[in-house]
């Protein structure tokens, strides 16, 4: 069994141990007698899920740092919601956990320390290991470069070891010959995390293709390079991209009517429960927008929207009247108001486009509805950018939750990359996920 595979089972069996502990304990607490099993079967799969859709059980997942924390809390308190509502909305009477509703929210609270613990402890031993294995890159010396590049804006601390199937020059700084490599690996002398191939670079020989063939069967992780985006860094990589990219499996939400229908009666259903409980937003943020300058409370603009389609896009205004500048709001902005640093701090400023989700111009996720001026731009200078117009912009997306604020033509490729992913992997698993940790961007104030 790997190792991934183990990993996550362990964490199943911990979680489910520790929703049976914490209710009892918490039940005994109260003075509630009596063992109970089968009805933690709902808190338990709920808890199971909400953390699923953290990356909770990813192996690769780093769980030590402070943003899994705020994201971990986050999804047990939603966990939680459901569960109350669950026992005391849906099920009938005579649920052993309608005796009380404090057991109920005691218990999560006890269970957020718990299972962020073992999985602390999981993340270290998972850092311990990964310390002594290497990610063999295999492709050209320009790739290999990005390549390392990318790990170490992405946190990863293994060494790349650049490998060539063409005998290498000798000198420092040099490549390994993979057969040299793959003799390590097949040795035991080289610990590996990843062997990554670069698809258009590999010109290998029979033997070597073989070689590595047998040392994945053995449980040796290779994967091409697209697909190593995807699966550690959940990204689209734009030098995959040309004219017939789309043409792939995936795209349900662009290519299956039913999926584009579903999404949109989801939209529909949750934007105007949204806007009905969001009223009192409105109220105060407007009145604090008003009374700071008297000006208009919504702000207008012209975004592009699916299949490139212009449309106006409604946001509580956040800057000064008749305010001139860079198209990027800056870190430090002096066109923006008081009442608008909050707004965009705490992402409210977007709350209007229920509005435009309503009217069918939005969706709640997708990929940002960007400025028709920076849209003509972009598509200058970045080929296949209009792949993104697909799909309906969305208030929170992917990028959005992944990538900060983007302010230059860098920052745009990087959102595209994962604006792409999204539309390529759409699932509502994964919208699932946006919003959980979009939650805890607006906690958190990550926003400009």
């Amino acid at each position: 069994m790997k190792v991934g595979r183990k990993t996550m089972i362990s964490l199943l069996v911990l979680d489910t141990l520790a929703v049976g502990l914490a209710f009892n304990s918490v039940r005994l607490l109260y003075h509630l007698h009596g063992v109970i099993l089968g009805p933690l079967l709902v808190p338990a799969a709920l808890v199971i899920v909400a953390l699923y859709l953290i990356d909770g059980y990813k192996p690769q997942t780093d769980m030590l740092n402070l943003e899994y924390a705020s994201q971990h809390s986050i999804a047990l308190f939603s966990a939680m919601i459901a569960t109350l509502l669950v026992t005391f909305v849906v099920i009938p009477g005579g649920y052993s956990l309608q005796q009380s509703r404090a057991v109920v929210g005691i218990s999560f609270f006890v269970l957020v320390p718990v299972t962020l613990t073992y999985r602390r402890f999981s993340s270290m031993l998972q850092h311990k290991k990964r310390r002594g294995r290497s990610i063999v890159f295999l492709g050209d010396r320009d790739s290999a470069l990005t390549f390392r590049e990318e790990c170490t804006l992405a946190g990863m601390t293994q060494p790349v070891i650049h490998a060539v199937s063409a005998p290498a020059q000798p000198g420092a700084g040099s490549p390994t010959p993979v057969t040299e490599v793959l003799a390590q690996i097949v040795t035991g002398q080289l610990g590996v995390e990843a062997l990554v191939l670069r698809e258009s670079s590999c010109d290998l020989t029979p033997e070597i293709s073989q070689q590595l063939v047998d040392l994945y069967f053995t449980g040796v992780p290779t994967y091409t390079l697209e697909l190593f985006h995807q699966v550690y860094w959940r990204k689209i990589p734009l030098y995959r991209l040309n004219q017939t990219w789309l043409f792939q499996e995936g795209f349900q939400v662009a290519r299956e009517p039913a999926f584009e229908r579903l999404k949109r009666i989801n939209d529909i259903v949750l934007a105007s429960i949204g806007l009905v409980l969001a009223i009192p937003i409105f109220l105060v943020a407007g009145a604090a927008i008003w009374l700071e300058d008297r000006g208009p409370v919504l702000f207008k603009q012209t975004r592009i929207g699916k299949n490139r389609v212009p449309f106006s896009v409604y946001k509580f205004r956040s800057m000064r009247q008749n305010v001139t500048g860079v198209p990027y709001a800056q870190e430090v902005d002096n066109r923006i108001t008081k009442a608008g640093r909050w707004l965009r701090t705490s992402r409210l400023d977007e709350l209007p486009q229920i509005l435009n989700v309503i009217k069918g111009e939005m969706s709640l996720i997708g990929p940002r509805a960007e400025w028709n001026r920076l849209v003509a731009d972009y598509e200058k200078q970045i080929p296949c950018y209009h792949f993104r117009h697909l799909v309906r912009p969305g208030i929170t997306g992917w990028a959005q939750v992944n990538y900060p604020y983007g302010a230059s033509i860098a920052d745009t490729l990087r959102k595209l990359e994962y604006d792409l992913y999204y539309i390529r992997h759409f699932s509502f698993r994964l919208d699932a996920s946006i919003v959980l940790k979009t939650i805890h961007v607006m906690l958190f104030g990550k926003g400009r």
